[in-house]
């Protein structure tokens, strides 16, 4: 059967939309995924589930965490080979220290005006002198961001437009530890 990652976007950020992990996890147990874990605070959920259907297992997901636990918040599926893949696919494999790099991963492919509003964010932040980058490889938005993110132009103005709204971003030391717990569980 295959493995998942749900990726929460918008609980446990500053004191709003508290959702406990054990809370998610027996979400997922209900739900008849098994092999269920977490990893901190942040929403990351991982499970073995049997269809092989992302979209589906987040519309479940967002569904009863709303039912439950009175929160919204959207949720990604990426199965283990897609997040392979992602991980494959990094446009930035120089970039060592893993809170540099963040994915922005979506549930569908963006549309031709999401890429333009990406390139139109990046030819911003260059504008303004950053060093910061930006690469869409299929659904999944890559950015780099080496003066830190917090401090990113670029991040700033990818994270506050409906191009973020429609997915949730995890530093790379998240990616690849995720990526290691799927592996391990497998």
């Amino acid at each position: 059967m295959p493995r998942y990652v749900a990726l929460l976007r918008g609980i446990n950020v500053g004191g709003r939309n508290k959702v406990a992990m054990a809370d998610l996890r027996q979400i997922a147990a209900e739900l008849g995924y098994t092999e269920v874990a977490t990893y901190i605070q942040s929403g990351n959920l991982l499970f073995t589930g049997e269809a092989d259907n992302s979209a589906g297992h987040a519309r479940a997901l967002e569904r009863r965490t709303a039912e439950r636990l009175d929160v919204r918040p959207a949720v990604v599926v990426i199965s283990a080979a897609e997040l392979a893949r992602a991980i494959a696919d990094n446009p930035f494999p120089a970039e060592t220290n893993g809170k540099f790099l963040h994915a922005v991963f979506q549930n569908a492919n963006p549309s031709a005006d999401d890429r333009a509003r990406i390139a139109e964010a990046v030819r911003a932040a260059r504008a303004k002198g950053s060093a910061d980058e930006a690469k869409l490889v299929g659904r999944t938005l890559y950015l780099h961001t080496p003066d830190g993110f917090g401090r990113s132009e670029l991040a700033a103005r990818l994270m506050s437009g409906p191009v973020a709204a429609a997915g949730t971003a995890r530093n790379w030391a998240t990616v690849t530890r995720l990526m290691a717990m799927l592996t391990d569980a497998g």
